[in-house]
């Protein structure tokens, strides 16, 4: 059974951080290219950074230099650091395993930057 269970949301002021998790089982992780999406209330979701199976990372414009996506292939998790949060990064975000055709992804973690 596929599962990717996101963890690590929460409230945090302006300027803070915070670290999501994604731990997952039942594929193989080391495979897939793994992605961080993003969901604001009344909006489209969006991409925020993605890795692949070798490591090449890449990151949306408005997060560049702020987020870090990483993975460890030995504990089937990957990770998003969030620095320098802004009010504007306040979302539901989901984590996304691809490969090829097949794609999973996690029910989520919210993320709220306000004072």
């Amino acid at each position: 059974q596929v599962q990717l269970v996101e963890s690590g949301g929460g409230l945090v002021q302006p300027g803070g951080s915070l670290r999501l998790s994604c731990v997952t089982s039942g594929f193989t992780f080391s495979s897939y290219q793994m992605k961080w999406h993003r969901q604001a209330p009344g909006k489209e979701r969006e991409l925020v950074a993605s890795i692949s199976s070798a490591g090449t990372t890449n990151y949306a414009d408005s997060v560049k230099g702020r987020f870090t996506i990483s993975r460890d292939n030995a504990k089937n998790t990957v990770y998003l650091q969030m620095n320098s949060l802004k009010p504007e990064d306040t979302a539901a975000y989901y984590c996304n395993a691809v490969f090829w055709t097949v794609k999973y992804w996690g029910q989520g973690t919210q993320v709220t930057v306000s004072l």
